[in-house]
């Protein structure tokens, strides 16, 4: 948007930086630049927090407008990630925690930035980590040019509803941290293509790899955090940044990690050696919520328990209990099933009938003997009772 200088402040003798903006030099557009500008200004300079930068002063001269805020001696956090680059685990962490709390103060106050990446948070040696250039910020409240659904921001560090075109809250900033932080612990971004179409198809539908599988050093507990950042709808995201600074600052007290800020811990990719987790429990005070949401193990039919030795199995199945019953009194073949449904009563109708057996002289007389003797004794019943 313009060119920012080193100054010093005659009045207070201290140095400051002066972003200024010629606007004679833009034929075009020159109110919509001038109102981000302010906009810019305005946001930054109601906040007033450790993590973000400080706005001093704010005016216009001829065809320049400027913005005076303090100076920061310190390096952008794009140039310790160059070159596939990966920041160290304790400064990776203790970086995302501060830009969070950053967040957290200017989300509680009604702004929001909408452009969070590398190149807008300056790291401090031996200092606090600076979110700077408010420049598409917007007030929840605000109805400007900021909030038309226009596509601002940085492609490579935006959210899934940036990128369609819907109005962004506080949460798409959290997600713009969760791709940032990322992008330090693994030396590679989540979302990449060959062009800015293939980017952002990949920001609405791609679920990148959990950071532990790109680099040993990075702890379960991390891909549970980078995880809840990076959720595509934004009711599954962080809520709060406040929460995600709390989640963040766990971990580094579960992991034993010390926090610094310094430029000078830097390593190449793959020479950070991988820490150990000295809490198991971290994993589910720093973040409950699944990560991938699969849940294929729901899924899965349930295991059926096994039948108790006496007593009436769980599932009775009449026709396999006439079926057994017919094979231990070997009954043979069952006949076709109509449709392969029977009732219990037409397995047991269908059994066989055994063969028919011819009796014995002997035994027609035992039953003729028997008739005869019950007709004797019936007839001295009936006399007795005369």
């Amino acid at each position: 948007m313009g060119v920012v200088y080193k100054a010093t402040d005659s009045v207070l003798e201290r140095t400051v930086a002066v972003k200024t903006v010629n606007m004679a030099l833009e034929q075009e557009g020159a109110d919509k630049y001038e109102a981000r500008f302010y906009s810019e200004a305005k946001a930054a300079a109601g906040l007033n927090h450790p993590n973000i930068v400080t706005v001093h002063d704010v005016g216009k001269a001829g065809d320049i407008i400027y913005m005076a805020m303090e100076y920061i001696e310190g390096v952008e956090l794009r140039s310790l990630m160059s070159e596939g680059r990966r920041v160290g685990l304790a400064q990776a962490i203790s970086i995302a925690a501060q830009i969070a709390e950053g967040l957290a103060y200017a989300h509680q106050r009604g702004v929001v930035h909408r452009d969070i990446k590398p190149a807008n948070i300056m790291v401090v040696a031996n200092g606090p980590v600076k979110i700077t250039d408010f420049g598409i910020a917007r007030r929840r409240t605000s109805s400007d040019l900021t909030q038309t659904g226009m596509l601002l921001g940085s492609p490579k560090y935006m959210s899934p509803e940036q990128v369609i075109g819907k109005r962004a809250d506080h949460r798409s900033d959290i997600f713009s941290l969760g791709v940032i932080l990322y992008e330090m612990v693994c030396g590679a971004a989540p979302f990449n293509g060959e062009n800015i179409t293939a980017l952002m198809y990949q920001t609405v539908n791609f679920v990148p790899p959990h950071p532990s599988t790109l680099s040993s050093a990075v702890p379960k507990v991390l891909d549970h955090i980078v995880a809840k950042m990076l959720a595509k709808a934004v009711e599954e995201r962080y809520q709060d940044a406040a929460e995600a600074a709390r989640d963040l600052r766990d971990c580094e007290r579960a992991l034993g990690l010390v926090s610094t800020t310094s430029t000078q811990s830097i390593r190449p990719l793959g020479e950070t050696p991988a820490p150990q987790l000295v809490a198991e429990s971290a994993k589910t005070q720093v973040m409950t919520q699944t990560v991938n949401r699969s849940r294929e193990e729901d899924k899965a039919p349930a295991e059926t328990p096994p039948s108790p030795a006496i007593g009436i199995a769980p599932s009775f199945n009449s026709m396999e209990a006439t079926q057994r019953l017919a094979a231990m009194t070997g009954a043979g073949t069952w006949p076709p099933v109509l449709e392969g449904r029977q009732s219990a009563t037409q397995a047991v109708s269908a059994l066989p009938r055994p063969a028919r057996v011819n009796w014995r002289r002997r035994d027609w007389l035992l039953v003729g003997g028997a008739a005869v003797l019950g007709l004797i004794v019936a007839g001295a019943v009936v006399r007795r009772d005369k």
